[in-house]
């Protein structure tokens, strides 16, 4: 590598090169940074919601509402939530440069998100169903949020920490 017809020293090589893993982690980071507040907040309602939702269609017919309007709730606060979620992306790469990404998350902490919130959300419904107990659904409903809340400050912590 030469820099106005001169070689770099040992020493001026390595600087270099810490530096451009300086800069990798600072955009890694920054890519890695929380949701904006309003979303978070959105997020984590939407995520409790899931499953009071998804046991009322899952429900006998008779569960405090008609599984119509179960779906009705369903359906409308989904996509609500995907086009705020394309908001706040869109946004964050506006303020940022940068677009929202979970690749650069530490894998022990998304590879259990992925797997295990869909199945708490979803299969806490399909407890309901055979129990009958609601305890289930108000119980995913509470570990999602504060899985949720628990992801937000580890954003925030990552962030700060890199930043």
């Amino acid at each position: 590598m030469e820099t106005s017809g001169a070689r770099l020293t040992p020493e001026q090589a390595r600087s270099a090169l810490a530096d451009t893993e300086h800069v990798r982690a600072s955009a890694a980071a920054l890519s890695a940074t929380p949701w904006p507040n309003w979303f978070f907040v959105t997020l984590t309602l939407y995520t409790a919601a899931i499953p009071i939702t998804f046991g009322g269609l899952m429900a006998d017919p008779d569960w405090l509402l008609p599984r119509s309007a179960w779906l009705a709730i369903m359906l409308p606060s989904t996509a609500v939530y995907l086009a705020l979620f394309a908001v706040a992306g869109k946004a964050w790469r506006t303020k940022t440069g940068v677009a929202l990404r979970f690749d650069v998350l530490p894998k022990r902490a998304t590879v259990p998100l992925i797997v295990g919130l869909p199945v708490l959300l979803v299969g806490a419904a399909f407890v309901f169903r055979v129990t009958g107990r609601p305890v289930w659904l108000i119980a995913a409903s509470l570990i999602g949020a504060a899985v949720s809340v628990g992801f937000h400050l580890a954003f925030v912590r990552l962030h700060r920490k890199t930043a």
